[in-house]
């Protein structure tokens, strides 16, 4: 078995792409085969070298090696041009002067006049030129059209997805193969370089359909093996329409700047257009390869679900170790940061505040976020939360936070002796706990939701709690006497 991906470097690696990519590497992985890399640059107005550098990172990012390549396409172009004239003396193929406009207005008279397909009009048009004549003028160099002809007939194909297809040839344009500038087309380079590398296997998506009988004519008319072709669905914005830029979709490594982990990634495009047949939805790279198979893959498209990717991603993070995540963190709070003054977390500390956000967060840009409050060297303060949760009452609240200072003075620092401690003075002011520890989290972390405040308090420990106690009371105190004064 030989796979490739084939993207073209016009662009970024997307999603779509990135799942094809995907695809083709568990049938490769799977069944012992070779994943081939191949850029399609002919296209070189469009063809940018950063955009080939992304789409090599964006694959290595998802943990997606390649056994051969990357090749270009664009190397084999005197190959390509080779095979067109090998299908030209073969009686496969015709010299087709016709100007691109005399074409057109040919379509439109055929259209006006109620005429069916236009299919075969270039083969009438270019039938008008005695097959000498077109040798002569090829001979003195006027610029024409290389058009393979199709043959009568259907092509047919058992999909490894869609199962038996097939196309009425009569449908099927006489493709140019190469054009006047004598550059190949897209059909033809593909054939030529698929079968030059023995591709044995094709995995692409759905919009590809509609070439597959045109190559596969080629490689009979060329006389080499056809692959097996499969097409995978396309992936669809809520809309139910195709994903695109409208959609928000975007190069797959700017999900990995969001905080999304490839391993989630990966398990997350493995699901958009196959099933395990089981209620399974987390895999590892291993398990992908051991269950994938073409025979699951869905025939219709699979909607890109923002939600169900941050969900996985918030899975994958659970299971990681806290103190493996703990420099990604503290790289993503310091980026986040902006003039806020950070200081260092004791490794303890630091590995005791990943472990307490991994339940609140479902990409590592979230907990990177939240971090800040644990990092910054003074707290900054939600204004809505002061008003909700300081400004209401501040007298009371002052009170609150001087009790709560002269035990986390004394107290013994560990979570059983703070809840004790904290729960025996809320009594004793008579209030709820919570009444005690909203203003507590607040003027400890300037935000209204935390991880849990004992939590809060062991991260930040004895000495930064009491600054940041020492801090609040005064600012609460003068609102009280503004209050007061008013």
């Amino acid at each position: 078995m030989r796979v490739r991906f084939a993207p073209s470097p016009t662009g970024y690696l997307h999603v779509g792409g990135a799942r094809t990519a995907l695809f083709n590497w568990l049938l490769a992985r799977k069944h012992g085969g070779t994943f081939l890399l191949r850029i399609e640059d002919t296209d070189r107005e469009r063809s940018r070298p950063e955009h080939v550098e992304a789409i090599l990172d964006g694959l290595s990012w998802l943990g997606l090696d390649w056994d051969e390549g990357p090749h270009f396409q664009g190397e084999g172009v005197e190959r390509h041009r080779a095979d067109a004239m090998a299908l030209l003396e073969a009686g496969h193929a015709y010299r087709d002067f016709t100007p691109p406009g005399e074409l057109d207005d040919a379509r439109r008279a055929a259209i006006g006049a109620g005429s069916g397909s236009m299919a075969r009009l270039p083969r009438t048009l270019a039938g008008r030129v005695a097959t000498d004549e077109r040798e002569e003028r090829a001979a003195r160099g006027e610029p024409h059209a290389i058009r393979f002809l199709v043959p009568e007939g259907r092509t047919e194909w058992d999909d490894l997805v869609h199962g038996q297809t097939s196309f009425d040839n009569g449908e099927i344009e006489d493709l140019v193969i190469l054009r006047s500038d004598g550059t190949p087309t897209y059909n033809l380079a593909v054939v030529s370089d698929d079968a030059s590398m023995a591709v044995s296997h094709v995995i692409r998506g759905d919009d590809h359909l509609s070439n597959t009988p045109k190559q596969i004519l080629l490689y009979e008319a060329m006389g080499r093996s056809v692959p097996s072709f499969g097409h995978v669905p396309l992936i669809l914005g809520p809309d139910g329409k195709r994903l695109s830029k409208r959609h928000g979709a975007t190069a797959i490594e700017a999900y990995g700047a969001e905080g999304i982990l490839p391993e989630a990634m990966v398990n997350f495009l493995a699901l958009l257009g196959w099933s395990p047949g089981t209620d399974q939805e987390l895999f590892t790279l291993d398990e992908l390869t051991a269950a994938f198979s073409m025979e699951r893959v869905l025939k219709k498209g699979s909607v890109f679900d923002s939600d169900k990717l941050h969900w996985l991603n918030g899975q994958y993070l659970s299971r990681i170790p806290a103190a493996e995540l703990v420099a990604s963190v503290e790289k993503g709070a310091r980026a986040a940061a902006g003039d806020r003054v950070l200081v260092d977390l004791a490794p303890e500390a630091a590995r005791h505040m990943v472990e307490a956000l991994k339940p609140r967060s479902r990409t590592l840009t979230e907990m990177a976020e939240q971090a800040l409050a644990f990092m910054e060297r003074d707290p900054t303060y939600e204004e809505q939360a002061l008003h909700k949760v300081w400004y209401r009452d501040p007298e009371a609240v002052a009170e609150r936070l001087r009790r709560v200072r002269e035990v986390v003075a004394e107290c013994e620092w560990t979570a059983e002796a703070l809840e004790e401690s904290l729960r025996s003075a809320a009594e004793a002011l008579g209030i709820g706990a919570g009444k005690l520890f909203q203003p507590l989290r607040l003027a400890l972390t300037g935000r209204s939701a935390t991880p849990g405040i004992f939590d809060v308090l062991l991260i930040l420990g004895r000495e930064r709690s009491m600054d940041r106690l020492d801090k609040a009371i005064p600012m609460v105190m003068e609102k009280a006497r503004v209050v007061s004064d008013s």
